[in-house]
């Protein structure tokens, strides 16, 4: 999988430390962890568009939500494949410990190739086919179930492990934030009463193994939003386990952890939600003989502030406003042209420049919601400027499609030693016809 014929040194130096916030220096408050040099000899060789992966920057995440959950038994971070979806960034993961969140055969086949099985798999799917039923079973991964019913339909074609979950939907109990919406709303989950129903017949099938879980918010800032969703979960567990005289040997509280897409943002302070989970944690549990493992699912934190995309721009164009044409497209990032989400963007050489001019960044498609950016105060472009479009490690790459027959970008990782190497080669043309008959 390793494409050592595209592996190159930028020797990387450390990240130069920007400027003071001031009102002209504002547009460099993010920054890639390379010079702009190092940044042109990877786009000489591999051209925009593009995305660029931090190693150390994935490893010090996985670290640091691991540190925030230090105390908690056994934990571990399912990383959620759907994220960011290629083996080599599941490797480094899984030598930090993480697990995979899976959610259908691909992510299933790449977290194995990735060395990641067993346990080591979380299987939360929906709407799910025989198959994808059969292949978690033979992976050893622990399956949670998004509907009381799909026990039967796991047993007749897959046979009923010794572990089950369920996915837990709060409805009205919980609100869910502007991304993912409200609970009650949402496809995903069992109700309060399912669970009970849910759990109460998997006891009657022989199974003796239980794990609890839940997914409630996206993108959510607010470390008391985690710390309430564990306590709910917790305290649901306990009651569930009194009244049926079972026990959870695993709680998943879901991911959802945000990030800081914009300047001023701040990130989550992880180790107030890990000592906030904790005391929650110790009055439920702080009795118990055999207290329940802890687990999350946390992708965009752990990959969405290092990842980058590169492109460069275009064409110029000026009607009813002025406008920055890229290589890149909705078809490369599209949660500004879905969500109308914020990515910040910097522009190499001009970190420092006076952001004076208002632009709409956009792509090629034939969509007028292919934008990354709408009256964005930047400085003056020029055709042939790299612009970095940050915090797209999470949702990025692996959001994107061929609408217009345009063609996925290429994905680089940027190792510690200072190597950039290739880890998913750009498509071509070629690719484009390959499943045409």
């Amino acid at each position: 999988m390793t494409n050592h014929a595209s592996d190159f040194v930028v020797h990387s130096t450390p990240n130069p430390q920007p400027p003071a916030p001031t009102e002209r220096t504002r547009m460099s408050e993010k920054r890639l962890p390379i010079t702009a040099e190092q940044l042109r000899e990877i786009v000489a060789q591999h051209p925009t568009p593009l995305y660029l992966y931090d190693e150390a920057g994935i490893r010090r995440a996985a670290r640091d939500l691991s540190a925030a959950f230090a105390w908690a038994p056994q934990f571990r971070n399912y990383f959620a494949v759907k994220a960011t979806p290629n083996p080599h960034i599941l490797k480094i993961l899984a030598e930090e410990g993480c697990g995979a969140d899976c959610s259908s055969l691909p992510e299933l086949l790449l977290a194995e190739r990735a060395g990641i099985v067993g346990k080591a798999i979380m299987f939360s799917s929906n709407d799910t086919p025989a198959e994808e039923f059969v292949a978690a079973r033979r992976l050893g991964a622990v399956i949670n179930l998004d509907d009381v019913g799909h026990l039967d339909y796991l047993g007749r074609h897959a046979g009923l492990p010794e572990l089950i979950s369920f996915r837990y939907n709060p409805g009205p109990l919980r609100e869910g934030n502007p991304i993912i919406g409200r609970p009650e709303e949402a496809k995903f989950g069992c109700t309060r009463e399912q669970l009970f129903a849910g759990y109460a017949a998997a006891r009657e099938r022989g199974i003796r193994r239980f794990g609890i879980h839940t997914m409630l918010a996206s993108n959510e800032l607010d470390p008391g939003y985690f710390v309430a969703t564990a306590r709910m979960l917790f305290d649901l567990a306990a009651v569930i386990s009194q009244q049926l005289d079972i026990t959870f040997e695993l709680i998943n509280l879901g991911g959802g952890i945000g990030i800081p897409y914009r300047p001023e943002d701040r990130p989550v302070n992880l180790a107030a939600v890990g000592e906030g989970v904790r005391a929650a944690y110790e009055v439920t549990f702080g009795a118990a003989g055999q207290p329940p493992a802890l687990a999350m699912e946390c992708g965009r934190v752990i990959t969405g502030p290092h990842g980058y995309l590169i492109t460069t721009v275009r064409h110029m164009k000026a009607t009813y406003r002025s406008y920055a044409g890229t290589d890149a497209s909705m078809a490369n990032l599209m949660r500004p042209g879905m969500y109308g989400a914020y990515h910040h963007i910097s522009v190499v050489g001009k970190e420092n420049a006076p952001a004076d001019t208002t632009y709409d960044v956009t792509g090629s498609l034939c969509e007028n919601n292919d934008k990354f950016a709408v009256g964005r105060a930047l400085p003056a472009l020029s055709v042939g400027d790299l612009l970095i479009i940050h915090d797209a490690g999470a949702h990025g790459h692996a959001m994107g499609f061929n609408y217009n027959g345009k063609l996925r970008s290429a994905e680089l990782l940027l190792e510690q030693g200072g190597v950039a190497r290739l880890i998913r080669r750009a498509e071509t043309v070629d690719d484009y016809f390959a499943t045409l008959v």
